[in-house]
C-alpha cells in the first residue's frame, strides 16, 4: 500500500451554526481556544500522515488557508483544494482525485471531533487493507445520519437518513478509502438533495463485491454543527484538561482543573474548572464557572459565566445575572443597560455590541 494521504473536507456554508458562521468559517469557531479544524489536523500528524489536501469554499478558503497555512506548525505538508459549492462528500472526494493520485487516504470532516484520533483507524485499515474502512458509532437518531447494516463483521447495505432506519449504527465523519473510491463516485447520480452522497459511493463499492469494513467508535465523537454541539464538544475536550497556570493570580480562588495562559490576569474572582483562560485575558471580580473556555484578549468584569465559549477579543461587563450556554463570538460587547432583566442566553456574531436593558 502506497504512502497515506489524508483529505479534510473545510467548505460548507456552516447555516446551522449561524449567526457565528455569517463572519467565519464554521471549522475555525474554537472547542476548548482550539479551531475545531486544528484537532483534526494533529490526528492526522498523529496517525503517521504527512501530506494532507483540505477542501475549502470560495467564501471562506482564504480564512482557512490564513488559520492552517502550510501545515508545518502540525508537521504537515497541506495542499488547498478548492470545491465551488457544496455538492456533497462523494463530490469533495472527486475534487482531491487530482491530489490524491493512486494513494489510499483518510478522509476526515472538519468539524468532526474524535476523542481517540485515527491513530486505530490507520493501523487497522494497513493491516486488514480492505477497499473501505468507516467509522460507526451507536446513536438515538439514526434518521439523521447516513446508516449502516452490518453482518459478520462487514458492511452489507448504506442508506443516506433513512425515514425508517435499519440500525441505529451512524456513519462517523472519519472514511478510509482506496483510489476504487474514485470509480464509484462517478457511477452515482445525486440525491434528492442534489448532492453525490458518500453512502451511495459505498454502496456502489458494496455492489461491485468489494469489502467495506466498519470500525466502531468506542470513544465520544463530536459532530459541531449546532451550538449545543459545540459546548458539548467544548466540555468533552476540558474533561480531559491538563491543568497550568502561566498567568497573574491576585486575590483569587482557582478551584479543580484551570489552565490559565501566559498574559491572562484572574483578580479578585474565582475560576472553578474544567475551565481556559487564554492568552492575555482579564478576569476580574468574576466568576467563571466548570466547561468554560475564555479566549485571548477577552475582559470579565463583574460578571459571571459558565458552560460557555466566549471568543477572542470579546468584553463582557457588569451582569448581575450568570450567563450560561453561550457562544459568543469575537469582538463583541456584553454590558449592561439601565433595565435589570432576568436571565441571558447569547449565540452572538462576530463584531456585535449588545447592551442589556
Amino acid at each position: 500500500m502506497s504512502e497515506l494521504k489524508g483529505l479534510i473536507l473545510s467548505g460548507g456554508k456552516g447555516t446551522r451554526l449561524r449567526p457565528i458562521t455569517h463572519t467565519r468559517a464554521k471549522q475555525l469557531v474554537p472547542v476548548a481556544n482550539k479551531p475545531v479544524l486544528f484537532y483534526g489536523l494533529e490526528a492526522m500528524a498523529a496517525a503517521g500522515i504527512r501530506e494532507v489536501g483540505i477542501i475549502i469554499a470560495p467564501e471562506t478558503g482564504g480564512e482557512i488557508r490564513a488559520a492552517a497555512g502550510d501545515g508545518s506548525r502540525f508537521g504537515l505538508a497541506i495542499t488547498y483544494i478548492e470545491q465551488d459549492a457544496p455538492r456533497g462528500l462523494a463530490h469533495a472526494v472527486l475534487c482531491a482525485e487530482e491530489f490524491l493520485g493512486d494513494s489510499s487516504f483518510v478522509m476526515y470532516l472538519g468539524d468532526n471531533l474524535l476523542r481517540d484520533g485515527i491513530t486505530e483507524l490507520v493501523a487497522t485499515f494497513e493491516r486488514e487493507r480492505p477497499d473501505a474502512l468507516i467509522l460507526l458509532t451507536p446513536v438515538p437518531d439514526p434518521q439523521h445520519y447516513g446508516v449502516a447494516e452490518v453482518s459478520d463483521g462487514r458492511v452489507v447495505r448504506l442508506v443516506e437518513k433513512p425515514k425508517d432506519p435499519p440500525t441505529n449504527l451512524a456513519l462517523v465523519g472519519v472514511y478510509m478509502f482506496t483510489p476504487a473510491i474514485f470509480e464509484a463516485a462517478r457511477e452515482i447520480e445525486p440525491s434528492w438533495r442534489g448532492e453525490l452522497e458518500i453512502t451511495d459511493a459505498l454502496q456502489r463499492l458494496l455492489d461491485r463485491g468489494l469489502r467495506v469494513d466498519p470500525h466502531v467508535v468506542h470513544g465520544w465523537w463530536k459532530d459541531t454543527g449546532q451550538v449545543q454541539d459545540m459546548l458539548e464538544a467544548n466540555r468533552l475536550i476540558l474533561d480531559d484538561l491538563e491543568p497550568a497556570c502561566e498567568g497573574e493570580v491576585v486575590d483569587s480562588r482557582v478551584e479543580g482543573r484551570v489552565r490559565i495562559e501566559k498574559g491572562a490576569l484572574v483578580e479578585r474572582s474565582t475560576v472553578r474548572g474544567p475551565a481556559i483562560i487564554g492568552e492575555g485575558a482579564r478576569i476580574v471580580d468574576a466568576y467563571i464557572g466548570p466547561y468554560t473556555a475564555i479566549g485571548d484578549g477577552v475582559t470579565i468584569e463583574r460578571a459571571e459565566l459558565e458552560h460557555s465559549i466566549v471568543m477572542t477579543g470579546s468584553e463582557i461587563r457588569e451582569l448581575d445575572q450568570r450567563v450560561e450556554a453561550s457562544l459568543i463570538g469575537h469582538n463583541v460587547k456584553i454590558g449592561r443597560g439601565p433595565r435589570v432583566p432576568r436571565a441571558f442566553r447569547f449565540v452572538v456574531g462576530d463584531n456585535a455590541e449588545i447592551a442589556i436593558l
